[in-house]
């Protein structure tokens, strides 16, 4: 019997020669953010350990609250560059050069196609756009992670997605996730790795299957993966300087065993929005017409790559964000900020009336910079709408691409991109 990728890629990580339910993987690198790493190191240091496992694969990354917006986050700042500076672990990230981790760890060449990788964070799973086994874990686990450079890890059912069809314009990464949470529900997946696959899969660019990946935990997935290719070459190679020569048998085989086999046909896809309180309360983006907005929100690990802010300056040059609504873009990482700098991308939004903040989480998880008040209705390009995620709990939050969210801040309501261009 066959293995499909995410199993081999944990076989090859274990001392076993066979799948068993469960298995204790090899790292090949554990990180956090400023929010769950301190947790871990508290943890760590209560268990009594005195040394880490290898200091070159572990990874604190401050992106939540940077830069620090009260005291609390400025200890947690503190606490893991003194645990980084005892250790002697390299990978320390703070205000001067960072960034949102599941952006910047692929231009620092930290994860890399067949890795196994864990991170003190649920959306960990974004990974998995380059063909590797990436996974939310703990604070916990990573303590454990940091000591041991092992995980325990159940093999999870993998659920096989085939896209086929031709997008239609303005149809991204964004919108293929959105429908198919839609059609399979927050639990459709619950525990389980997503395969995304198909032709349509492959004429994606690499940071559009990101984008899919990343959302494969709003599904109740464990994971997501998808096949690496050329075009994964070629953008390591760009976008950190690593020259990988090969990326042989990552691949699932033909004769993988898979939990579920889904065909969706994306040809009449329509860009797609969320609604509250669910990234899995889906309709087309005409559906809400009428909806109007106090804030639009542009970045986040799902959409603050350069070629979101492309998408979202290419309709917001030469025109003006609609008088009273607050629109705040965020580059993902400092090398995105500046590439779009050199682009005159952040031209454009200011002349328009955006807020430009330097890159952070920021108002995702309703942390700063952004946060929402009570009544308030926003429009986001992150992964997520639950209940008082932005802000206050009686705010609503709808999700979209860029294009559609460019769209919505110039028209004041949610708003199909073909209204303004």
């Amino acid at each position: 019997m066959g293995l499909t990728l995410i199993e081999k890629i944990l076989l090859r990580h274990s001392s076993k020669k066979t799948l068993e339910d469960f298995l204790y993987v090899k790292v090949d690198f554990c990180f956090g953010n400023d929010v769950t790493a301190p947790l871990a190191v508290k943890i760590f240091t209560r268990a009594g350990f005195n040394s880490i496992f290898n200091p070159k694969r572990i990874g604190f990354i401050c992106d939540h609250f940077l830069p620090a917006r009260d005291l609390k986050a400025a200890n947690n700042v503190r606490l893991l560059k003194d645990f980084s500076k005892k250790y002697k672990i390299k990978n320390f990230f703070d205000i001067n050069r960072c960034g949102i981790e599941h952006v910047f760890l692929l231009e620092e060449g930290l994860i890399t196609p067949g890795a196994l990788v864990i991170g003190a964070d649920s959306h960990t799973c974004t990974f998995g756009g380059i063909g590797c086994a990436a996974f939310g874990v703990g604070s916990t686990d990573l303590a454990c992670a940091m000591k041991e450079g092992k995980v325990w890890l159940k093999t999870p059912p993998v659920i096989k997605l085939i896209y086929k069809g031709k997008l239609g314009r303005w149809i991204t990464g964004k919108d293929i996730i959105l429908f198919t949470l839609g059609k399979l529900g927050v639990d459709g997946a619950l525990y389980k790795a997503m395969e995304f696959t198909g032709p349509v899969i492959k004429k994606l660019s690499v940071e559009e299957r990101l984008t899919i990946t990343n959302m494969a935990i709003e599904c109740g997935a464990k994971t997501g993966i998808i096949q690496p290719d050329e075009k994964v070459l070629n953008y390591l190679k760009r976008v950190a300087n690593l020259n990988l020569k090969s990326i042989n048998n990552l691949t699932s085989d033909k004769d993988a065993k898979y939990q579920d086999i889904i065909e969706i046909d994306v040809s009449n896809l329509q860009p797609q929005v969320a609604y509250p309180h669910l990234p899995s309360n889906v309709k087309p983006v005409n559906s809400f017409r009428k909806v109007k907005l106090n804030q639009v929100f542009i970045g986040s690990c799902t959409n603050g790559r350069i070629s979101d802010l492309r998408v979202a300056a290419s309709i917001l040059k030469g025109k003006k964000v609609k008088r009273g609504l607050r629109v705040i873009v965020i580059p993902a990482t400092h090398k995105v900020y500046r590439e779009a700098e050199r682009e005159g991308l952040l031209k454009v939004f200011l002349e328009a009336g955006c807020i430009i903040c330097p890159p952070t989480c920021g108002p995702c998880l309703g942390g700063h910079m952004g946060v929402i008040g009570k009544g308030e209705v926003a429009l986001a390009t992150s992964n997520r709408n639950f209940i008082g995620r932005m802000g206050h709990p009686q705010s609503l939050v709808y999700l979209s691409s860029p294009a559609v969210a460019a769209a919505s801040a110039i028209k004041g309501r949610i708003a199909h991109p073909q209204e303004v261009s």
